[in-house]
């Protein structure tokens, strides 16, 4: 992969990292708040949504070692 061209998209992508991770806690915290109610359809979703957050940072922050 390349090198990112400028600064700002260094930043951009720990922003996203970080905001990526505080949403999946976000999410983590209401659920254990509410109990974890709610249809089959609801749990699922929010699942697939933690799940693609938590891949997106991940996908981020190995990009950002290399």
């Amino acid at each position: 992969m390349e090198k990112e061209s400028s600064p700002v998209i260094g930043v951009f992508t720990w922003l996203a990292i970080i905001g990526n991770s505080l949403f999946v806690l976000w999410i983590l915290y209401n659920g254990i708040n509410e109990g974890f109610q709610g249809t089959a359809i609801e749990k699922f979703s929010y699942i697939a949504l933690m799940g693609l957050l938590a891949v997106n940072a991940m996908l981020l922050l190995r990009q950002r070692i290399k």
